[in-house]
């Protein structure tokens, strides 16, 4: 410790302050060798996971939630790439944090049959924010009319692969597309949960994953 980091924490000290050091902690997750070596767990029974390669993307194909074991995650940064159906209504694919179980849960997710859509109103439907089981998009949607909800920006084709980065802080949930500087969706968190599981997580028909990297 150098003389101006010894003196900042005598004067820290003196002040009643406190004196840390913060380190990130960057995990590249291979989803295939996790579900392999039974390092993810099923949500749901009767809910399909397969394995996936397209290219330069090695992933998993499912529907349900599929959380990865012994990974406790609080604030920091959940990168992905994801690939829906073009389907209407019938293709929601995104990531699940601060979970407790499959009924209790946050959830940042895309409608990718949205994606192309020439109707405005229907574009604003694109990436979406909720707490289950107090609330669950209609809910918001209803009470809090695009506040809970956004168009994505950049707009990847309906059926490509599109990079999601979801930055999770202490109160408040941003959500970048395609390595955007903008963000596509900036919320405040509905809920007091600070840590929790963290999954994969689709509804409907099954959504390709792949990439997955968590920064805590």
């Amino acid at each position: 410790m150098n003389n101006k980091i010894l003196l900042f924490a005598i004067l820290s000290m003196t002040l009643g302050g406190g004196f840390c050091y913060s380190q990130q902690k960057r995990v590249t997750y291979d989803i295939n060798q996790l579900l392999k070596e039974n390092k993810m767990v099923k949500a749901y029974t009767r809910q399909t996971v397969k394995e996936l390669t397209d290219g330069n993307k090695q992933g998993l194909t499912l529907d349900g939630i599929l959380w990865l074991k012994d990974v406790n995650f609080k604030t920091g940064t959940i990168d992905i790439d994801l690939r829906g159906r073009d389907v209407f209504q019938e293709s929601f694919l995104g990531i699940a944090f601060h979970g407790v179980d499959t009924t209790t849960n946050d959830v940042i997710y895309f409608r990718p049959f949205n994606f192309q859509t020439t109707d405005t109103l229907r574009r604003k439907h694109t990436v979406q924010y909720i707490s289950e089981p107090d609330f669950p998009w209609d809910k918001l949607r209803k009470e809090h009319p695009l506040v809970y909800e956004n168009a994505v920006n950049p707009f990847p084709l309906a059926e490509a692969w599109f990079h999601a980065r979801i930055v999770i802080n202490t109160n408040d949930i941003i959500v970048y597309v395609n390595h955007s500087d903008q963000p596509s969706l900036t919320v405040k968190k509905l809920n007091n949960r600070q840590s929790g599981l963290v999954g994969l997580w689709s509804s409907g028909l099954p959504g390709d994953f792949a990439n997955l990297v968590i920064t805590q």
